[in-house]
């Protein structure tokens, strides 16, 4: 493997592409590409570990090692019996195999990647008479297969658990929201750290969790344990220790304000597991709080919040989105407000026109994030005032 001049591929949502190649190109990678649900660019080793230790928006990131066409599955394990495995696993490591198939001619992914378990085995079964064994769960080498059409790709996994894992979330509660799209949901939202931030409705807490990272400057994977590269033959850990020390010393103070409010014992009892787990209870507050009986205490105010929906939690109160807008108007004067949702009929009730919308998944549910802004007057007003100040 060429480490000086990596080829990279970086996986996301749908969405959040453009978030992903912008903080790709501040930690330095070289022709960003954006792709659907995906980034390209290039970079050396110690890019490679930089992007996984710190980009926010990344679900996972891959380093093509073989591509080639195939039009038959003979042909297809050919190719992969004769490539020289070894220079990218041992036969004691364990390893697996991810993949997405967009084919005709292979239509089952499973199956594509069992003859690709066989092409590796074999491989190695010629040379010492001795296979390597296959750990789903664990591997200490990850494949990623990419087939479309004809077009075979083989990738290592540099990231070995996907990095939504975050490994601050001790108690996930109910349908807690991933990790990386409530990190993409608050760089739309433009949350940089200053000012002060809400979730009305914080259920486990993973966007307080994610703000706080923000406002520290603490790199995504703080909290992680491991890598994928970490098992690699050329892992280089002087390297990665330089680096992990270097993001580190950029953590700044924060003398704003975090704040979770939610009703719920079981989510209140999540969240502050979860602050706890990562040592964050002075920067982050979780209150019992009833959002439609809050009112706005903190000046200037980020709101970022994902309500419970039909699809993810049953809700009784059929004025419940109506209640979302009339505290808005009510209690929230001058406040930028977001929120997530899939409903997108019942958001209609909030009674306010959105400024923005913006299509996201939460998975596989399809939704919108829509942007919200309260003033204490009329719009017009606020405008006509400005215009006079002018």
């Amino acid at each position: 493997m060429n480490t000086e001049n990596l080829q990279i591929q970086i996986k996301t949502f749908f969405g959040l592409e453009p978030l992903l190649a912008d903080e790709i190109k501040k930690l330095g990678g070289k022709n960003v590409e954006v792709k659907n649900r995906a980034v390209n660019c290039e970079g050396d080793l110690g890019f490679l570990y930089k992007i996984n230790y710190s980009a926010r928006t990344a679900l996972k990131i891959l380093v093509p090692i073989l591509e080639f066409k195939a039009y038959n599955e003979h042909k297809f394990y050919d190719k992969l019996a004769k490539f020289d495995w070894e220079d990218y696993m041992d036969i004691n490591q364990t390893f697996a195999i991810d993949a997405t198939v967009y084919s005709e001619t292979f239509t089952h992914s499973q199956f594509m990647s069992l003859k690709m378990k066989d092409a590796i085995a074999d491989f190695f079964q010629a040379k010492y008479r001795r296979r390597p064994s296959v750990d789903p769960k664990n591997p200490d080498i990850k494949f990623h297969l990419h087939i479309d059409r004809e077009l075979v790709t083989i990738s290592l996994d540099s990231s070995g658990d996907a990095l939504f894992k975050r490994g601050y979330r001790k108690d996930q509660g109910e349908a807690p929201i991933n990790e990386v799209l409530a990190a993409g949901m608050l760089q739309i939202a433009g949350w940089d750290g200053k000012g002060n931030f809400l979730d009305p409705m914080c259920g486990s807490g993973t966007l307080l969790m994610e703000a706080a990272m923000v406002a520290l400057g603490l790199p995504a994977q703080i909290f992680r344990k491991r890598f994928g590269f970490q098992n690699w033959r050329n892992y280089d850990a002087e390297l990665f220790q330089n680096i992990k020390e270097t993001r580190v010393n950029r953590v700044k103070d924060f003398d704003g304000k975090i704040i979770g409010y939610d009703i719920d014992p079981d989510m209140l009892h999540a969240a502050r597991t979860n602050v706890a787990s990562a040592e964050m209870e002075d920067i982050i507050e979780i209150k019992e709080q009833n959002f439609f009986e809050s009112k706005k205490e903190h000046f200037p105010l980020l709101m970022v919040f994902n309500p419970p929906y039909d699809e993810r939690l049953e809700i009784t109160d059929e004025d419940f989105y109506k209640k979302i807008g009339d505290t808005f108007k009510s209690n929230y004067p001058n406040t930028l407000a977001w929120l997530i949702t899939a409903d997108l009929e019942a958001v209609k009730k909030i009674g306010l026109r959105p400024s923005r919308k913006i299509k996201l998944y939460n998975g596989k549910l399809e939704t919108r994030f829509l942007q919200y802004e309260m003033y204490e007057g009329t719009k017009k007003i606020h405008k006509l005032e400005a215009k006079t100040r002018e």
